[in-house]
């Protein structure tokens, strides 16, 4: 079992900067990847970004394409996600999420606890 501490987040302004981090203990192989979802009040988790830990190899939601970047840390299976130009619709809970060989919205991952990321406008 994967656990998943996620750090970050918070109230910043339309067109403002944030950036979220990830960390996964236990045990992680090398097909490990890590990403991030989000869920607003009323809609459904939706995927946000992802990254294979050995490979580097990214992938992102058309939505964030261009604003978000995401990123491999110093340390083993820790991530970090930079938002940039954040606009009002990006407001959610931010999880973190963990799996290997595929990661998909639902338990057959591992989550962080989720946090908040609220953009006024």
């Amino acid at each position: 079992q994967v656990q998943l501490v996620e750090s970050g987040g918070g109230l910043v302004q339309a067109g403002g900067s944030l950036r979220l981090s990830c960390a996964a203990s236990g045990r992680t192989y090398s097909n490990f990847i890590m990403g991030w979802f989000r869920q607003a009040p009323g809609k459904e988790r939706e995927f946000v970004a992802s990254i294979w830990w050995s490979t580097g190899t990214t992938r992102y939601a058309d939505s964030v394409k261009g604003r978000f970047t995401i990123s491999r840390g110093d340390v083993r299976a820790t991530v970090t996600l930079q938002m940039n130009d954040l606009k009002p619709e990006d407001t959610a809970t931010y999880y973190c999420a963990g799996g290997h060989q595929v990661l998909r919205g639902d338990k057959s991952s591992s989550w962080g606890q989720g946090t908040q990321v609220t953009v006024s406008s």
